[in-house]
C-alpha cells in the first residue's frame, strides 16, 4: 500500500492565518500561536470601528458646521433648527461639505434660513 501524506488542511489553514497577519510586528507575523490571537483581535477591532467610523465622521460634520455657522452669527443647533424649519433637506455631510469647499453658497444657505 503506497503512503499517503497528509496536512494539507492544516497547511492551508496556517497559511491563511499567516496572510491575514502579514506586514504584523515581530512574531505575530510568523509563529502560528501568536498569528492566531493577532488575527482574531484584529477582526474584532475591524469589525467594532466600522460602527465607530459612523459615529466620528458625524461628529467631524458637526463640527465643521459648528465652525462654518459661527462664522454668520448662529451655533451648530440654531442653524439645524432653522434647516428643519424652513424645509431644508440637506444632511449635515453635504452641508459640512459645501460649509468647507463653498462658503459663499453655504452663505445664501444661512441667509435664506435666517428669514
Amino acid at each position: 500500500m503506497p503512503r499517503v501524506k497528509r496536512g494539507t488542511i492544516h497547511l492551508k489553514r496556517r497559511k491563511a492565518i499567516l496572510e491575514k497577519t502579514k506586514g504584523f510586528m515581530w512574531g505575530r507575523k510568523s509563529k502560528l500561536k501568536l498569528a492566531q490571537t493577532a488575527a482574531v483581535k484584529a477582526g474584532v477591532y475591524a469589525y467594532r470601528d466600522r460602527r465607530n467610523k459612523k459615529r466620528v465622521m458625524r461628529r467631524l460634520w458637526q463640527i465643521k458646521l459648528n465652525a462654518a455657522a459661527r462664522l454668520h452669527g448662529l451655533s451648530y443647533s440654531r442653524l439645524i433648527d432653522a434647516l428643519k424649519k424652513a424645509g431644508v433637506t440637506l444632511d449635515r455631510q453635504v452641508m459640512s461639505k459645501i460649509a468647507a469647499e463653498r462658503p459663499n453658497t453655504f452663505k445664501a444657505i444661512v441667509d435664506a434660513v435666517k428669514k
